[in-house]
């Protein structure tokens, strides 16, 4: 479905979800117009969109779970539809190995969380077991992965053109007004979304929307990312890994594993395991030598649970069907 400009587009708007067509176009030696039906081509199609990540304590007071489920046979495809309804259900997947669906849950506070993995999880038709973990910190996020593509004057441009994004808030430290809140939902559905048009949806004078977008992307509490599957950018096969790593050696493995080309998302959590490392490959040669080779060398990890994806049912909260956006 993706040619190699629109692969190129894809990397650059990784770099620079908010950049202009015009920045755009100038990075990928294509006219504005170009970019434009690109855009717009890959919008109609369901393959790709921007859109704004929230920073958690924007959301909620507690932070995300890791959740496998075990079902019981032949009941996998029903439970992962299931849960892929939960609201607070902000990946849903079927896998084969440590579990038959693994999803990441966002609460709202300690109470839902009991509630949810206590009660309403397992009280799903034809869910046999679960298991759960906490996350404690997250390293990097699906806005940091890359397509590398590009080269260093593409990179240098889009870097120079993309709205600077502050650290983002830690839990408590957290205050928003109720335009600022209004603001973070336009983002959150249209990442590339411009002051003109968020003031007209809100009301408010362009120069105001303006300053609080401005103020939202600086504060890190909205980062803008472009929204496709791997696969369809030659990434056919997705993992969750969970290790078992030695407490003085966690932090330096998971900032390790952070920077790896596969890591779409790896985090600190408190359970029977220590990180996780969500990741990306080509193939199945691929993940060995992520496994065989790159792991080999890091300290303190004693254990592995690795679950593959079967099928996506539903990342950052947008459903998907075969691989397309729904």
């Amino acid at each position: 479905m993706l040619n190699e400009a629109d692969l190129d587009l894809v990397a650059a708007l990784q770099v620079a979800p908010r950049a202009s067509a015009a920045v755009l176009a100038e990075a990928l030696d294509m006219s504005a117009s170009t970019v434009g039906r690109r855009l717009a081509r890959l919008a109609e199609q369901r393959i790709l969109r921007v859109i704004g990540q929230v920073e958690w304590s924007a959301r909620a007071k507690g932070n995300p779970r890791h959740v496998w489920v075990t079902t019981q046979p032949g009941a996998a495809g029903r439970v992962a539809h299931a849960l892929a309804q939960l609201p607070e259900a902000q990946l849903v997947a079927e896998t084969s190995g440590r579990s038959d669906v693994y999803l990441a849950a966002h609460l709202r506070d300690r109470a839902e969380a009991r509630e949810l993995l206590t009660e309403r999880i397992p009280g799903v038709p034809g869910v046999a077991g679960t298991h759960s973990e906490l996350v404690l910190r997250a390293l990097t996020r699906a806005d940091s992965w890359r397509l590398h593509r590009l080269g260093d004057d593409q990179l240098d441009l889009l870097a120079r053109a993309e709205e600077p994004a502050g650290t983002p808030p830690r839990p408590g430290d957290l205050r928003v007004s109720e335009d600022e809140r209004r603001v973070i939902g336009l983002l959150h559905e249209d990442g590339r979304i411009n002051a003109a048009e968020a003031g007209r949806v809100l009301g408010l004078s362009q120069s105001t929307t303006y300053r609080l977008i401005q103020s939202i992307l600086r504060r890190g509490i909205v980062r803008p990312r472009v929204e496709v599957e791997p696969a369809l950018l030659g990434y056919g096969l997705e993992a969750v890994i969970a290790l078992t790593i030695s407490p003085g050696a966690i932090q330096p493995v998971a900032e390790e594993l952070a920077r790896h080309p596969s890591a779409r998302y790896v985090s600190i959590v408190a359970g029977t395991t220590s990180v996780i490392h969500q990741g990306v490959f080509r193939n199945e040669d691929e993940m060995a030598d992520f496994l065989t080779r790159d792991l080999a060398p890091l300290p303190g990890i004693s254990a592995l649970q690795v679950s593959v994806v079967l099928r996506m049912l539903r990342r950052y909260w947008i459903h998907r069907e075969d691989g397309l956006l729904t």
